[in-house]
């Protein structure tokens, strides 16, 4: 089947081609007011200290970058140009490009033009009126695969094609730029790493290229990109979304946090669970760094920003290699001073505002990544991975043990004065606290927003916080916090372990909710005129080249 065709399925393409060019798309909404939720902030880093080589590498990665973006435009919408050609207000173009599409990412993917009606769940992965049944009865292997969408053939029957093929122009161009700039790498494992994602780019296959994306250990200049989360899949959380960051290594930073990637085997053999829980021994080769982002496009991009990476997602390669989890330091210290720190004046209890620190903050987030590799990838049984035992709720359960078993690795390694002599873990504890007020604005429907919700509401049943009614501010009960942490982070593991799909689907319909309270809370930071998330300026232009 043709490219064009394909992406003219589903979402609304169809009805943006087949209306007249004058017509005018509308909010529905305050558009203006939903951009200034967004604080700018310029991405840029001090790039002196690159060879002329790496300097001259950059542009050919931005490049890379931008074919990215506009193929997850593909994935989440369709036509990009028959939907921007219908807006006029610049607000309103603003706000769709931050959204990457008409629907609100902080809430709940509401649409915010008249006349464009609620988000597919499978966006362009999938036709639009495929049911589960009709895919559960496709007989083709490939369906489930990362690196594929479905179609209709002719006989209006569904049709696995691979990414490579979809989008055969923009992964070849995105290939030839690659080894173009594995041709300008000195680092030999960064020139292997751009060689093996060029191939990838042009077989839909990815171990190779991940393989070689862990085994890099000295390069100044990281490039994740390709297709690799799967949250932008609502259906079965199967299909991967393109996205790129070009990163510069903090090399001093990043000396600091190596030491902590060797006591992974620790970390695991300390989870609070029975040993089969944690039978699973993490890859040695695990790798902590911190960077500077100079770009982030495609599904990285979209609304709410990371700050943090753990990669790559592949079990098997998790297993062989451990995994790669990178701090993105400008960012979140971005995000830290324009968000975290208004917040924590309104929500958190004068005497314990002194708690909330950068420090804390980074660390929890550093955590979070590492914990993403602990526990089990298969189920204690043997039989099957745990993704696919919890389907779509798994990456809520996964965000919420990382959430959650990151907080319980700092007390750990603060008990084992590996943060220093005069770590104090209070800081951890509430600074935790004010990152959940700070994540739930990005909405309850996400898998982050609904392990977020998950963990506000089992915190609230053990009494690990309390809300002054009279100053409407939240004050952490450090011992019961201590308390509801371990419980919870053992809860996590298990329902994992057992590939309880029953079990989580309970937790979730019970707890992924705002309670009425928490949802007066984020009214009132709206009203304070608090930022939600921040948007990027972000190009070549931004470097002194």
């Amino acid at each position: 089947m043709k490219l064009k065709h394909l992406t003219l399925m589903g979402c609304l393409a169809l009805v943006s081609s087949c209306s007249s060019p004058k017509m005018e798309y509308k909010s529905n909404t305050d558009a203006k007011k939903l951009v200034e939720e967004y604080a700018p902030f310029t991405l840029t880093s001090n790039v002196s200290h690159l060879s002329d080589n790496q300097k001259e590498m950059l542009p050919l990665l931005f490049k890379v970058g931008k074919i990215m973006d506009d193929l997850y435009w593909k994935q989440a919408w369709g036509d990009k140009e028959s939907l921007f050609q219908h807006i006029h207000d610049p607000f309103l173009a603003k706000l769709t490009k931050i959204n990457y599409g008409p629907w609100n990412r902080l809430d709940a993917d509401a649409s915010f033009i008249e006349g464009i009606g609620k988000k597919p769940s499978g966006v362009q992965f999938y036709p639009a009126d495929m049911t589960k049944k009709e895919f559960k009865a496709l007989q083709d292997p490939q369906k489930t695969s990362a690196y594929s969408i479905l179609v209709r053939d002719k006989q209006n029957n569904l049709k696995v094609v691979p990414y490579h093929v979809a989008y055969k122009a923009e992964l070849e161009e995105a290939a030839k730029l690659l080894n173009q700039a594995a041709e300008l790498a000195e680092d030999p494992g960064f020139k292997k790493y751009l060689q093996e994602r060029a191939k990838s780019f042009l077989t839909s296959k990815y171990y190779d290229s991940d393989v070689a994306w862990m085994e890099m250990k000295n390069n100044m200049i990281d490039f994740v990109v390709g297709p690799i989360e799967s949250y932008e899949d609502g259906i079965f959380g199967y299909k991967t979304a393109f996205e790129a960051f070009i990163l510069i290594k903090d090399m001093e930073w990043s000396k600091k946090l190596q030491h902590f990637a060797k006591l992974l085997p620790l970390l695991q053999e300390n989870l609070p669970v029975p040993a089969e829980y944690k039978k699973e021994v993490p890859g040695s080769n695990s790798d902590l760094g911190a960077y500077d982002v100079i770009y982030y496009g495609g599904d990285c991009n979209a609304a709410g920003k990371t700050i943090a990476i753990n990669l790559p997602n592949d079990p098997k390669v998790q297993l062989l290699k451990g995994s790669r989890r990178l701090q993105l330091k400008n960012s979140m210290k971005a995000k830290f001073d324009k968000i975290m720190l208004p917040i924590t004046k309104e929500l958190i209890a004068e005497d314990q505002q002194q708690y909330v620190t950068f420090d804390a903050f980074f660390e929890n987030t550093m955590f979070h990544e590492v914990a993403h590799g602990l526990g089990v990838k298969n189920t204690i049984d043997g039989k099957h991975k745990v993704a696919a035992m919890l389907k779509e709720h798994y990456s809520a359960i996964e965000e919420g043990k990382a959430d959650i078993l990151g907080l319980y690795m700092v007390e750990q390694l603060s008990k084992m004065n590996e943060l220093g002599d005069n770590h104090e873990l209070k800081n951890n504890y509430v600074t935790f606290m004010a990152g959940i007020f700070r994540s739930v604005r990005f909405g309850a429907t996400s898998a982050h927003g609904q392990a977020n919700m998950i963990r506000f509401n089992y915190f609230s049943k053990y009494g690990a916080f309390e809300k002054d009614m009279m100053t409407g501010k939240y004050r952490i009960n450090f011992d019961k916090m201590h308390e509801a942490m371990v419980n919870l982070s053992e809860k996590l593991l298990v329902l994992q372990g057992n590939g309880d799909y029953k079990g989580v689907s309970d937790l979730v319909a019970d707890l992924a909710v705002v309670p009425a309270d928490l949802q007066a809370d984020l009214v009132k930071l709206e009203k304070a005129g608090i930022p939600r998330d921040i948007v990027f300026n972000q190009g070549v232009d931004q470097l002194d080249l």
